[in-house]
């Protein structure tokens, strides 16, 4: 370990969780725990369970729930059609970026619903 030097400032820096509890996440998303729960078995939203059955939260999520409650207020969407909208954004997202790549996967054909498809821009 290294030592300290007198007359030296440090900065104590806070990291943010690397997980935060249900309670945590929900109070922070200014969200009810059941709510939630709710999108968490919709598959909305990540989370994994502890040996009790808690259920923990990457921080990351709380940008997935913001996404999915600005979806629901503007587009005045129900919960199974967030599912939806959230994929065919996410995957709108992932061609763009391999567009901008150039990448080779753009011109091969590509698997949804058992038919086969290729992108035609």
């Amino acid at each position: 370990m290294e030592q300290l030097l007198p007359g030296t400032v440090y900065a104590i820096v806070r990291t943010p969780p690397s997980r935060l509890s249900l309670e945590t996440f929900a109070s922070t998303a200014g969200a009810h725990p059941v709510l939630v729960r709710r999108l968490v078995r919709l598959g909305l939203l990540d989370a994994s369970a502890d040996a009790s059955g808690e259920l923990w939260f990457a921080p990351e999520q709380l940008g997935a729930f913001g996404r999915l409650q600005r979806l629901r207020a503007g587009l005045s969407l129900n919960y199974a059609a967030l599912g939806l909208v959230v994929e065919l954004l996410d995957r709108i997202a992932d061609l763009e970026r391999a567009l901008r790549r150039g990448s080779p996967h753009t011109t091969s054909p590509h698997t949804t619903g058992g038919r086969q498809w290729t992108p035609t821009a």
